[in-house]
């Protein structure tokens, strides 16, 4: 009466299921130059931390007496494990099952994995390879009719992006729900030349009388480029890596503390750097990378979206070993002029941090909303009203930096000024409605017109206005809360990371 059969066919299903798509599929994979989804979740994953659940869900082949031939896997993947010894939820398509197409799949699992997530408020990585799920035109035939589309479980998909870190790794073309799944995430990431994502893929869109390789259509160089994707990684390890990054910064789920980590570096240190960085002549530009360095902890900062709207940094750091969320101009983009697509960047960014409760820091250098006709087209100011909406309904903490430039509606996002404004300026502020030496010829048209030597007179007048529009006059009417040596910016932002985290 033992139960020593039934464990040895329970042996034999998971030695199957380990074979995945079997040796020659496994090989194709990896002829590829691709990992196959156990080594992704291996590598993913801390050592030995990975549970697997479903292992045994796929397709049986039996004799005529009922015993097992043979049992071919699901091509989805998932289980519970650790990320820098904090669970997650993990999933990996294996495209080495029918290419990852919905017949070979079992919805179901899918649907467990983010209910998991989010009844459980674990963190989600999805590794997509293959249409994720998605429909095949042979499936129709085998199921005997056509169905209206839904998409299954997405409301769980929609909870977790509200409630938990949702990161999405794209490892190989993908199309439809695949592409749907990477999308709806709050952090992603394509390998160069080995994903690519579309709506449709290449065969599909022959229809239209365009011909395109998968890379051209949709590889990482159009969607890292337009804000699709966040991250593209030169290879699979370095994409796991950045998956781990982000999440590092994060809390397990929406409500959930920030976590703190230890840090030796000092909270009052001073950078001698900072006093140089921004030129006296307003027609040069710095490097805003090279203030963000020295004044979060060191080696602490993790760049997202570093290839799209780029007039607009969005990071992540620490202070004082707190996680914070920094948004911060790039006046060598366009002089740090807000795009529709900087202002996508900053609205998704504010709104990202939000959700997780994490301060915000903003340095700020922004001549305005692009302008031209392009950046009409472009919607611009619709753009960038949304994201100036989305500062003032933010909740979290901001603490503000005015490095250089602050002008019009685009200046104006700086912060929410109907509440407490916890900012400083450097003595290179310089704001206003808009820039000075854009306005003057058109303001004092009219003296310049009678002047004997307009040239003499508009010197005369920008020299009165330069005085006019120190940042030390802005001060004395407390229209600015603080000027500040800027070497003293880190231990003032120590200092508002203790008072809000309290």
């Amino acid at each position: 009466m033992s139960w020593k059969s039934s464990l040895d066919e329970l042996r034999r299903r998971r030695e199957m299921a380990l074979e995945m798509g079997g040796a020659d599929k496994v090989k194709r994979q990896k002829d590829r130059g691709k990992l196959n989804a156990r080594e992704r979740l291996d590598l993913l994953l801390d050592p030995n931390s990975f549970r697997e659940i479903g292992q045994l869900a796929g397709k049986g082949q039996y004799d005529a007496d009922g015993n097992l031939i043979k049992s071919s896997a699901s091509n989805f993947i998932f289980g519970r494990g650790n990320i820098q010894n904090r669970p997650v939820v993990a999933t990996a398509d294996d495209f080495t099952v029918r290419g990852g197409a919905a017949d070979a799949s079992i919805i179901r699992k899918f649907q467990m994995a983010e209910q998991m997530a989010h009844e459980l408020r674990l963190p989600i990585i999805r590794m997509i390879d293959g249409t994720g799920g998605g429909g095949s035109v042979k499936m129709l035939e085998d199921f005997g009719a056509t169905y209206v589309p839904y998409v299954p479980s997405w409301e769980h998909v929609v909870e977790n992006q509200k409630k938990v870190p949702v990161v999405a790794l794209a490892l190989g073309p993908t199309a439809g729900l695949g592409a749907a799944r990477i999308v709806a995430s709050d952090y992603s990431v394509m390998v160069k030349g080995l994903s690519q994502l579309f709506s449709a893929g290449p065969a599909v869109v022959a229809a239209l009388g365009e011909d395109h390789d998968k890379e051209s259509l949709g590889g990482s160089e159009i969607h890292t480029r337009n804000g699709v994707i966040d991250d593209e990684a030169a290879d699979e390890a370095e994409a796991m890596a950045m998956a781990r990054a982000f999440l590092s910064f994060l809390p397990d789920y929406a409500g959930a503390d920030l976590v703190r980590t230890s840090s030796a570096d000092p909270i009052d240190r001073d950078d001698e750097t900072l006093l140089s960085i921004v030129p006296k002549d307003t027609k040069k530009v710095y490097n805003m990378r090279r203030i963000i360095e020295p004044v979060f902890d060191k080696g602490s900062v993790f760049e997202m979206g570093r290839h799209w709207g780029r007039s607009v940094i969005t990071a992540f750091a620490r202070l004082d070993g707190w996680p914070v969320a920094v948004l911060a101009s790039d006046p060598m983009f366009l002089g740090g002029s807000w795009t529709a697509r900087s202002a996508e960047k900053a609205k998704r960014f504010a709104e990202l941090a939000d959700k997780f409760k994490m301060p915000i820091i903003h340095l700020v250098d922004n001549p305005g909303f692009m302008i031209g006709l392009e950046a009409e087209k472009a919607a611009t100011i619709r753009r960038g009203v949304e994201a100036l909406r989305t500062v003032y309904e933010t909740d979290v903490p901001w603490a503000t930096v005015i490095i250089r430039k602050a002008y019009g509606i685009a200046g104006a996002a700086m912060s929410n000024h109907t509440r407490f404004q916890y900012r400083f300026a450097w003595p290179s502020g310089d704001w206003g409605s808009l820039p000075i030496d854009g306005g003057v010829e058109v303001a004092y048209r009219s003296e310049l017109e009678a002047a004997e030597d307009p040239a003499k007179e508009l010197a005369k007048i920008k020299a009165r206005l330069a005085n006019v529009s120190s940042p030390f006059r802005t001060a004395e009417k407390f229209m600015v809360e603080d000027i500040i040596d800027p070497r003293k910016t880190r231990p003032l932002l120590c200092e508002f990371i203790q008072l809000v985290m309290r």
